[in-house]
């Protein structure tokens, strides 16, 4: 045993925090389908779609460099969806949304400010419900 294990400093493996992100990034796609999919458009539902997607993008960044702080997670999160929303200022996603589809689901279609708002708020509670939830499983 090394001397970290022995004084309790070990730093905490990646393995649990990647696999639960990776299973809950699954559960977050599916539900934003369904939102997308199978409920009508309306304001509530292009809201819950924005707020899945920026739980989304948390929890990708959570998968790709689990050992991340939340803070710093929080922050990558944050610009992808900053940085795909303003894209959407050229009009570019609109008419690859146009010829394919799926695009839409990743690059959305129009700027709406509303939208970053959600990202921003979401972001910020998802990094702070990590952060709580490692700090709590931090101390066992």
């Amino acid at each position: 045993m090394s001397a970290q294990e022995q004084i309790g400093t070990r730093a905490p493996s990646s393995v649990p925090r990647r696999v639960t992100a990776g299973v809950l990034l699954i559960l977050t796609v599916a539900a934003g389908l369904l939102v997308h999919g199978a409920l009508p458009d309306s304001a509530a539902t292009d809201i819950a779609g924005d707020a899945l997607y920026a739980v989304a993008a948390y929890l990708a960044v959570v998968l790709i460099a689990p050992r991340l702080p939340p803070i710093t997670a929080g922050v990558i999160a944050a610009v992808w969806c900053t940085a795909v929303e303003l894209f959407q200022v050229t009009g570019l996603p609109l008419a690859w949304g146009a010829r394919f589809p799926p695009v839409m689901l990743v690059l959305g279609t129009v700027f709406d400010m509303r939208d970053l708002a959600v990202y921003l708020a979401t972001i910020a509670l998802a990094a702070a419900l990590d952060a709580g939830i490692r700090a709590i499983l931090h101390r066992r």
